[in-house]
């Protein structure tokens, strides 16, 4: 199998186990080995006291598509540390993307970078994931 396509296959094999991600709206775009771009509409279940998108869902968009990125080289992969800073506000109806990138991979440790963005490109927040692979793989290699 190509790099590609086992980061299909291990998207399709997480993907159908995320209830989270699922019943949150969230869509996932694309994935590519370390990368992933998810999608996600702000609902008025999801805003805040102020009327703004709720900053546990911009983490917990930003979280699916750090899992789906360090999740695509058929490895169980799990979150080891995160850290999310907000810059502007969601507000209702915003469709937010969350594209996440890998920026190191070493050994049994990674390092993502997720950039949460509205339609018109202001960014929202950005993310930092630490991961660490664990025994075991998505589907049967």
């Amino acid at each position: 199998m190509t790099p590609q396509e086992i980061a299909d296959r291990s998207a399709k094999a997480l993907w159908e186990n995320d209830n989270a991600s699922q019943r949150l709206g969230i869509t996932l775009l694309s994935v590519a080995p370390g990368e992933a771009v998810l999608t996600m509409t702000i609902t008025d279940q999801m805003t805040n006291g102020h009327g703004n998108a709720h900053g546990g869902y911009i983490f917990s968009l930003a979280d699916s598509a750090f899992a789906f990125a360090c999740n695509t080289y058929n490895q169980v992969t799990v979150a080891q540390h995160c850290s999310v800073t907000y810059i502007a506000p969601g507000s209702l109806g915003d469709t937010l993307t969350a594209t996440a990138q890998e920026v190191s991979r070493t050994g049994r440790s990674g390092i993502y970078d997720i950039a949460i963005t509205r339609a018109d490109g202001t960014l929202i927040a950005t993310f930092r994931g630490h991961s660490r692979t664990l025994k075991g793989t998505l589907f049967p290699a």
